[in-house]
């Protein structure tokens, strides 16, 4: 089986899961709550008639909020019911988002269009393996001037054991991490117990393969905090700001890109 078909499986139990959490918070957000951050709308900037292919959109609550903001937003994600669920509360709140279920990587099969903004946030590039081959389909899809906006966790975050006590993963790129693991991040007592496969990316192979596909890096910044109550052992700094319990501020957990084609 590959690892598409893994993860897929893996993902299209999580939506169901993912939906109904209060992780989520579906209900505050279709009362009209904003699922962008701070530090990606800071980087998008004015977005009102831009046009946003948002790439790995889960069910689509960031795609929708790109919506409110102005702009017209279309979101791929592999997962059926990620995108079936999407496309629901799109049609529900009457926003003009747009959603296409395809694998990044095949997504040039389905979709011939060129956008303002490329836009990934939080926990995303970890399930593909080639960022190469990911750089080369951002660039594809950038209109001249086009700009690439993304927020992700700290490749350091990664390396660390899932209650951060000890360094257990490689830093630098290699083997796919395949695991089988219970519960999610919204709910760790979740009936869920599927395979996947991941990749770790250290910010050298993520940077050098977006300045060789020929996109100029305007801007990086990174974070010691997460807006996300998603791993073990955190602490709550501020609203929307977590840190690990005893590594606070010793840590990077996001960072920020912005590139522009030339």
């Amino acid at each position: 089986m590959e690892y598409i078909d893994i993860n897929k499986k893996l993902w299209n139990q999580k939506t169901e899961i993912h939906y109904n959490s209060d992780f989520y918070d579906i209900d505050s957000f279709i009362k009209g709550k904003d699922s962008l951050n701070p530090v990606e709308i800071g980087l998008l900037g004015e977005i009102k008639g831009k046009r946003i292919l948002h790439l790995q959109c889960h069910f689509g609550q960031d795609t929708i909020s790109l919506a409110r903001h102005g702009a017209l937003p279309t979101g791929i994600d592999f997962s059926e019911n990620a995108i079936e669920k999407a496309k629901k509360l799109n049609e529900s709140l009457g926003t003009n988002a747009k959603f296409i279920q395809s694998d990044i990587y095949k997504l040039p099969e389905i979709l011939d269009e060129k956008f303002d903004i490329v836009f990934i946030s939080y926990g995303v590039i970890g399930w593909l393996p080639d960022m190469s081959k990911w750089a080369k389909i951002i660039k594809q899809y950038l209109k001249p001037g086009g700009e690439f906006i993304m927020v992700e966790f700290h490749p350091i975050v990664w390396m660390f054991s899932y209650d951060f006590k000890q360094i257990e993963f490689n830093y630098m790129d290699s083997a796919p991490i395949i695991e089988e693991l219970e519960g999610t991040y919204t709910d760790r007592e979740a009936q869920i117990k599927e395979k996947s496969v991941s990749w770790n990316h250290g910010l050298s192979t993520v940077i050098d393969s977006l300045i060789k596909t020929g996109l100029s890096i305007t801007d990086f910044k990174e974070y010691n905090y997460s807006p996300y109550d998603c791993f073990e052992n955190t602490v709550k700094i501020d609203d929307r700001k977590f840190k690990i319990k005893g590594l606070e501020d010793k840590i990077p957990m996001i960072y920020s890109l912005k590139a522009v084609k030339g």
